[in-house]
């Protein structure tokens, strides 16, 4: 009788000593994919809506978690699998430069999107490459870095298409 009580008590604690096992494994393997993971891309940080983003540098950009609301000032299409700004780029950077000037009490959020097609990973990775660039070129014509605001990637799902999915918004809220 004593003989049994001692198997079904050896044969409780290789299980437990295989579940633990097995979570150590795991956890283990976490840190170490997030790790190499982090490695690989720049650090993304997401704000509050109400933060202002101060002294980004190139490796982070910060990402705003708001919905899409504001005054819709400019929308730029890109190409496919591209980040470059449009040729016609320039008129509508001018038109966001201006619009920031008569609003000084407003920020421009600017937002990139990409269609459901293909990988969404990549795709989000590109709509933000999108939206910093039209940061980047707003900047060099003069726009406050402070009031030029990126807001996290969004795809677009509905009755638009492809072509039109691929775009970045420049929008003045408050």
């Amino acid at each position: 009788m004593f003989e049994q009580e001692d198997e079904g008590t050896r044969i409780g604690l290789w299980v437990v000593i295989g579940v633990l096992f097995f979570v150590l494994v795991g956890v283990v393997g976490g840190v170490v994919l997030r790790h190499v993971h982090g490695k690989a891309a720049p650090a993304v940080t997401a704000v509050a809506a109400d933060a202002a983003p101060a002294g980004q540098g190139q490796d982070e950009v910060a990402l705003l978690d708001e919905p899409l609301a504001g005054d819709l000032v400019v929308t730029m299409f890109f190409e496919v699998a591209q980040a470059e700004l449009p040729a016609d780029a320039s008129a509508a950077i001018a038109t966001c430069v201006t619009a920031m000037a008569d609003a000084p009490g407003r920020r421009l959020v600017i937002s990139g999107f990409h269609d459901a097609t293909g990988d969404p990973a990549f795709n989000a990775e590109l709509a933000k490459q999108r939206a910093i660039a039209v940061r980047l070129a707003l900047i060099a014509a003069g726009a406050d870095p402070a009031r030029v605001q990126l807001r996290k990637p969004e795809s677009t799902l509905g009755d638009g298409t492809n072509d039109e999915a691929r775009r970045v918004e420049a929008r003045l809220v408050d």
